[in-house]
């Protein structure tokens, strides 16, 4: 079993600080995520999903990126990424062992690529280059018994050369996983839960061709990418209020 706090049985309808929404699936596409073995849509989610199954329990939960991280695209070599800094936080709500996570993406932060956080075939990438990467959907369920993690992840990636040039953003969209992410060119596993939290996550996602000439052709779009990051996820009881 995880490391997750005493559980605790309660029928309350707020939570302090937090905006509960009504369960529902991610707003994404299968079509543009390649294979993830460990199945989003398995009976686990269903397990969730099932309207008829209350609610046991309600979490705070906060989500922190790691160093070690690695991303890919196309056939390039990997780009070496430290990720440490990263946060976010959201709800979590337990249902027959598993819990359905939901992450605030206004307030998730994930590092850019840059100078200070990346480096290509050993090298820092160049001065002034930079990737933002701006969240738009963090969800998805975590087996608390088994440590496995399906995270539904879709973001823009911002690339830009100081005020010299932006392209326009690059649409990314997989499921983060514990389990093996497999696509056509790239494929990847991760690392269950521990009992503090931590895992390696790993997502191949199709990108698709942008509105720049010059992006297109560098990056040889459409194609795919990989992320590996490594994260730790924790739990505590909601703070609740009648």
């Amino acid at each position: 079993m995880m490391g997750i706090s005493t559980f605790h049985s309660f029928n309350i309808p707020r939570v302090n600080n937090f905006h509960i929404n009504p369960l529902k699936p991610a707003n994404y596409s299968f079509k543009r995520i390649p294979t993830v073995f460990s199945s989003y849509t398995d009976t686990d989610t269903a397990s969730v999903s099932d309207p008829t199954t209350p609610f046991q329990n309600m979490y705070k939960v906060e989500f922190k990126t790691l160093e070690g991280c690695k991303l890919g695209i196309w056939r390039y070599p990997i780009f070496e990424y430290n990720a440490k800094g990263g946060i976010g936080n959201g709800i979590g709500r337990e249902k027959n062992d598993i819990i359905d996570v939901d992450f605030d993406v206004n307030n998730l932060y994930i590092p850019s690529l840059n100078g200070d956080t990346t480096k290509f075939i050993g090298l820092p990438l160049p001065p002034f280059l930079k990737i933002d990467i701006v969240p738009e959907i963090l969800q998805g369920n975590i087996n608390r018994s088994t440590g496995k993690v399906d995270l539904v992840f879709k973001s823009r990636f911002w690339f830009s050369v100081g005020s010299i040039y932006k392209a326009p953003p690059l649409l990314v969209e997989t499921v983060l996983t514990s389990e093996e992410s497999v696509g056509n060119i790239r494929s990847g596993t991760g690392e269950t839960m521990n009992e503090k939290g931590r895992c390696k996550l790993v997502g191949v996602a199709v990108v698709d061709p942008i509105t720049d000439a010059f992006m297109n052709n560098f990056l040889r779009l459409p194609t795919e990418c990989i992320a590996y990051l490594n994260a730790v996820i924790t739990f505590s009881i909601a703070n609740c209020q009648t």
